[in-house]
């Protein structure tokens, strides 16, 4: 990857749902599996110039594990609780942008409740557009998703971007 200039980054960005993830992965059955699985629906946004500078808004009943009876599941209230709040979203307070890398801290935001999350996001520069991945670990049980049947389910989440944002505007 070659290092993004700050100047680089001027500007409003739109993350290209076509071709970006947004996925999840949590240890399950004691840390012996890994639950993969990803959101369909969301949109994302960066301009350093705007506060907050960094927003990502996620459909929760948009998460897909290629799992149906568990898919239902972790859209009840036992975890995201879809219904009742239909929207993840991560607002950033704070983006310190640095060789390209965005040191980004913000809250993440679920089920009425929120927490402060930090991560490193690597971004870079692909033609007209920037590439992106960032990853960074979620206590979900603080988001009050504690449903864990005979303590078999791990206490975070692996949260993880990938994709191109594209310039708008």
């Amino acid at each position: 990857m070659s290092n993004l200039a700050d100047e680089t980054l001027i500007g409003r960005w739109e993350l290209d749902p076509a071709r970006s993830n947004v996925e999840f992965r949590v240890g399950h059955f004691w840390g012996l599996i890994t639950v993969k699985g990803h959101f369909d629906e969301y949109d994302g946004r960066l301009n350093l110039a705007a506060d907050p500078a960094i927003e990502l808004t996620i459909d929760a009943a948009s998460l897909d594990t290629g799992h149906r009876k568990r898919d239902k599941h972790l859209r009840s209230a036992d975890f995201f609780d879809a219904a009742r709040t239909p929207q993840v979203r991560f607002v950033s307070e704070s983006v310190v942008p640095q060789d390209g890398t965005l040191t980004v801290r913000g809250s993440l935001f679920a089920r009425g409740r929120s927490i402060p999350l930090e991560l490193d996001a690597e971004v870079h520069r692909v033609g007209e557009e920037l590439g992106i991945k960032a990853a960074t670990s979620a206590p979900h049980r603080e988001l009050g998703m504690t449903w864990n049947r005979l303590g078999s389910v791990g206490s975070s989440s692996e949260l993880l971007i990938s994709g191109y944002l594209v310039p708008t505007g």
